[in-house]
């Protein structure tokens, strides 16, 4: 490890979720292929994470670059405002035919972040543009998390993420997530707020941040149903879990219903560039197509439908439609079945619990102490991974893989592998 390089960041640099003295140094990465990362001290390791669920074609794709390249060749960046450009346009085609039926615009901005803040405001603005202002209460789920701006901080679980901003952030209504297709309980707090709640949203099927958490579909379907009954706008934050991640093309598609705005970001762009997407219905977008100036929808960013992330996310596009990765999201939702079997045993030695997995996604609990983010259990988990040259970081006690679909089975087995091994070992 660059001594030089680690003394350079530290001076210079505040990274996102870390303790500020008391954190291991950061690793230098020089460079990545596929599914690996290159340490400046010519270490491997296997990106068991995606680098926070991005990356889904692997580092360094030559196609994807290939593409950003041209693209840079011609234009780089323009305000979207008044302009549009080539890249956009396509891209928001491409969406528009590959989301589940019944969306009609997209809304550029830059990140998941973005992508709720601007959901939420469609969302109360709708009902501001239609002149019903009692509609202005937000529903969610317990345990979910939709950002880190203000208006996603709001919905996201009340926890340590948002400790410091409890007092500033504006009141949600929380219900549980379906356990099964039985809503009784969901559908009380929904009669009794319905007059006044614009909109309920919702991480479709798998709660990321909050610990990887799989909900029931046909709950969540019948849920979606009712609540779209009482017209409540529905908005599905698939940052996380779009582009192939659950085992469909997006997560929704394992309901019958379907939101009425859609998140997206992460894996958009093949984790190359920084993109977020909102789309909407008809409905949402009609109520914003005014002649009265004061119902412009009064949002954007300088970035907004970046040419360069647009092609990127052409690009990822293509990628995902190839048979080659549809096999390899197959074959990865497969061995994680499989790896399961030999985690049951650890389960009923008590060790871990609620094995579970979704599509590509896999996780489940180290049984020490409590099931929270701070849990110490994380750091030592991902210090042991490292070691043995992969990289996964734990949510707390909650370990988890969410692998690029390009890994090999034998860089699969190695995760599998060090994750027996670290349980085998016993740290916690």
């Amino acid at each position: 490890m660059s001594t030089s390089l680690v003394l350079r960041d530290k001076a210079s640099i505040w990274h996102p979720f870390t303790q500020q003295l008391d954190t291991p140094p950061p690793i230098p990465i020089e460079s990545g292929s596929a599914a690996i990362l290159v340490a400046e001290d010519g270490r491997e390791y296997i990106d068991a994470i995606s680098s926070w669920w991005v990356n889904l074609h692997g580092h360094a794709h030559p196609y994807i670059a290939q593409k950003i390249y041209e693209q840079a060749l011609k234009l780089e960046q323009v305000i979207f405002a008044g302009f549009t450009h080539l890249p956009a346009i396509s891209l928001a085609e491409k969406l528009l035919h590959l989301l589940p039926h019944g969306f009609s615009k997209i809304f550029y901005s830059d990140n998941g972040s973005t992508a709720t803040e601007v959901a939420l405001k469609m969302a109360l603005q709708y009902w501001w543009n239609k002149s019903e202002p009692r509609r202005k209460k937000i529903m969610a789920f317990t345990n979910s998390y939709h950002g880190d701006t203000f208006g996603a901080m709001s919905v996201s679980e009340r926890g340590i993420f948002t400790l410091a901003f409890h007092d500033l952030l504006f009141d949600v209504i929380f219900i549980d997530p379906p356990a099964d297709e039985h809503i009784e309980q969901q559908m009380q707090v929904v009669e009794e707020y319905h007059e006044e709640l614009a909109a309920f949203i919702y991480e479709p099927i798998v709660q990321g941040a909050g610990g990887m958490l799989m909900h029931h579909a046909k709950g969540l379907d019948a849920l979606i149903s009712q609540i779209q009954a009482r017209d409540i706008i529905c908005i599905g934050d698939e940052v996380m879990t779009g582009f192939g991640r659950t085992g469909k093309f997006f997560a929704s598609e394992w309901m019958n219903h379907v939101p009425d705005i859609i998140c997206l970001s992460k894996g958009l762009t093949g984790g190359t560039m920084a993109l977020g997407v909102t789309a909407c219905n008809q409905k949402i977008h009609s109520a914003f197509a005014s002649h009265e100036k004061l119902k412009t929808f009064f949002h954007g960013h300088s970035f907004t439908a970046n040419p360069l992330a647009c092609s990127a996310a052409l690009a990822s596009l293509e990628l995902l439609e190839k048979e080659e990765c549809k096999k390899n999201i197959q074959g990865i939702e497969k061995s994680n079945q499989q790896f399961i079997e030999e985690l049951l045993p650890y389960a009923r030695r008590g060790l871990i619990k609620n094995v579970r997995s979704i599509g590509t996604i896999l996780a489940f609990e180290v049984n020490a102490g409590k099931d929270e983010y701070l849990n110490t259990t994380g750091p030592v988990v991902m210090e042991k991974a490292l070691s043995k040259g992969v990289y996964i970081r734990p949510l707390g006690n909650t370990v988890y893989i969410m692998p690029p679909y390009c890994i090999t089975e034998a860089q699969l087995s190695k995760v599998y592998r060090t994750i027996v091994e670290i349980l085998e070992e016993n740290p916690f």
